[in-house]
């Protein structure tokens, strides 16, 4: 199936016809490989809206050890989850479109980042914001940062004389 899918193209349109994204699939050759190699391939697959280029990675799941740990699921990346952790999933919405999430999201989103990823409001230059229910970028940041940029680049070329 991988070999058939990658690279494609595909087309949603909402039922009132409102909402039309464009997604593109970029499947890893090396997807089916289940060790993790030197880390660099540890993605199985990007979903991503070639309309703003979000993406949702796509991480394969295999119960590596059986034997030694039934019921537990691995990815390349080391990280583990019980089967009870994922199943069964509750249906939600992202960006308008119903899709199925597990019932334990924040335990996992907890032990895989730490407490403040329920919580924090403040990331890589963008807030969250209530209001429209989106990471928005923190336009007196940017400027700040690129600022402190350029001066550190002035300062090298005047150094270097």
């Amino acid at each position: 199936m991988v070999d058939h899918l990658n690279q494609t193209l595909s087309f949603y349109v909402s039922n009132d016809k409102k909402v039309q994204r464009k997604y593109f699939l970029d499947v890893n050759p090396y997807a089916r490989q289940r060790q993790r190699g030197e880390g660099t391939n540890i993605i199985d697959a990007r979903w991503i809206d070639v309309r703003n280029g979000l993406y949702i990675d796509i991480t394969g799941l295999s119960e590596l050890e059986p034997d030694s740990e039934p019921g537990v699921l691995s990815c390349k990346n080391f990280h583990k989850y019980n089967t009870t952790d994922l199943h069964p999933m509750r249906e939600s919405v992202y960006e308008g479109v119903a899709v199925k999430v597990p019932y334990q999201y924040g335990e996992i989103l907890i032990s895989e980042y730490g407490q403040m990823a329920l919580v924090a409001t403040h990331y890589a230059n963008h807030h969250w914001s209530p209001d429209v229910k989106a990471w928005v970028p923190d336009l007196g940041r940017i400027a700040e940062r690129e600022n402190t940029v350029e001066e550190e680049r002035k300062t090298e070329e005047t150094e270097k004389g």
